[in-house]
């Protein structure tokens, strides 16, 4: 069963992609409306001076001064920070349909063949607008052309050798051309801005389904955490008292291996405070302040210790040094980078860390078999393993999501011999423990 949580696209980011949207599609329609000024300034030219058909040059003349002002004020309303909605889009089609009526009341009416250009606009409103204003828009384009029928001023075409059918198929044939043109060139880029649109919000719906899944598997590890802590302190009381024993105190053997159970279960009681204190059980303990060059060189000597023992090169080439707050979710995230490693390639892997403008690149390189090509191309999915275990690829899913969240990335490669993983912080997420507490 889908989680409601998982199912959810955040309504600020939903509504900033969709004001995104608005802003594409508004200055759409100033393009076009450019287009429709340059248009009719042409077309009262010609007729007024090619074919000598006398026109109101007036009131024409103001129609498209007013689309021009028209255009200025939507080129504030774009680069002005107040959202694009839909009903900006709706009354700018509206204004555009009024400009065009009246232009045609002036030169004809309904007998002017630029009268199919209402179609343009009902069709641009079908991609732009919701169900409900594009059937306004088309009940006010049905009203304007019953309009036109009844009141318009004729115009006089003078007799210059042109049968009047024929005048007014080239005119239709013109808006046929100019109309169909106008749709291909405008709706390619509205579906194509509906398509960034679609693919955002499902990039949104996505994450938050993998944030869901995080949430979960801490809740789940949060609960183990307390739960182990009482066996594991037992434990630790009972091997402090067989150190006691006179028996295990003669037996060498005995003792080092109940030192060795000890040291183990240390290790185990380090880890699980390191979960509670990652899922905010123990907020504060861990907030120390250190330098990004003594964080990773501790980090490593802590992970060399504490695994099998491995020559690993490791090169700490982080200069010049910045101060950082140390955090438990970045070192389990280079423990997790090395730990896949050191599955892969149990006898060699190496590390290098550097510092690239303001950002921290950590690469993990080894020579194990690489990646398959699945799992590069979907770097990150949850349980998207080559190991054929349950559980498995939960790891490479916390890494990314974790650096996703403090503003990182993460790549991987395989080389000639083996695989690379690079790690990419900036150091702004490493200096500032408030924003990136998990």
């Amino acid at each position: 069963m889908a989680s409601p949580v998982g199912d959810r696209v955040p309504a600020a980011a939903s509504a900033s992609n969709s004001d995104a949207t608005n802003r594409k599609n508004l200055l759409l329609l100033i393009q076009l409306r450019w287009l429709a000024v340059a248009g009719q300034v042409l077309t009262i030219l010609l007729t007024q001076y090619w074919y000598g058909i006398a026109l109101p040059l007036v009131p024409m003349s103001l129609v498209v001064l007013f689309l021009v002002a028209l255009n200025g004020f939507s080129l504030l309303v774009l680069h002005g920070r107040a959202p694009v909605t839909n009903s900006q889009l709706f009354i700018a089609l509206v204004f555009d349909m009024a400009a065009l009526t009246i232009q045609l009341y002036h030169s004809g009416g309904a007998a002017n063949p630029f009268v199919s250009l209402y179609l343009l606009q009902i069709t641009l409103g079908a991609a732009l607008l919701t169900t409900r204003s594009t059937w306004i828009l088309v009940a006010a384009a049905s009203m304007c052309f019953v309009f036109l029928i009844y009141v318009f001023e004729p115009i006089t075409v003078p007799s210059h050798g042109d049968d009047l059918l024929e005048l007014h198929i080239r005119g239709m044939f013109i808006c046929f051309v100019l109309a169909a043109g106008l749709i291909v060139l405008f709706m390619t880029r509205i579906n194509r801005n509906l398509r960034e649109r679609d693919a955002f919000l499902a990039d949104l719906r996505q994450r938050s389904a993998e944030e869901d899944h995080i949430v979960r598997m801490g809740l789940l590890a949060s609960g183990a955490a307390h739960e182990l802590g009482t066996p594991l302190s037992t434990i630790s009381v009972i091997l402090s008292d067989w150190r006691h024993m006179g028996a295990v105190k003669r037996n060498r053997e005995m003792a080092g291996d109940v030192e060795e159970m000890q040291a183990q279960i240390q290790r185990c009681k380090h880890i699980v405070s390191g979960i509670l204190m990652s899922s905010g059980n123990a907020r504060g303990e861990g907030t120390i302040r250190t330098t990004v060059r003594s964080f990773l060189d501790g980090l490593m000597e802590e992970w060399n210790t504490t695994r099998q023992p491995l020559a690993m090169p490791w090169e700490n080439d982080f200069n010049p040094d910045a101060p950082m707050v140390s955090d438990t979710a970045i070192k389990q995230v280079i423990f997790n980078v090395l730990d896949n490693a050191l599955e892969a390639s149990p006898h060699w892997l190496g590390a290098i860390a550097a510092r690239r403008g303001d950002r921290l690149v950590i690469t993990v390189e080894d020579r194990g078999p690489g990646f398959d090509k699945a799992i590069l191309a979907a770097l990150g999915q949850p349980y998207m393993s080559s190991k054929g275990k349950p559980g498995r690829g939960l790891g490479l899913f916390l890494v990314v999501n974790v650096l996703r969240k403090l503003g990182g990335d993460i790549s991987a490669e395989n080389r000639p011999q083996g695989a690379r993983v690079t790690l990419s912080l900036p150091l702004a997420a490493l200096t500032d423990g408030d924003e990136h507490d998990t």
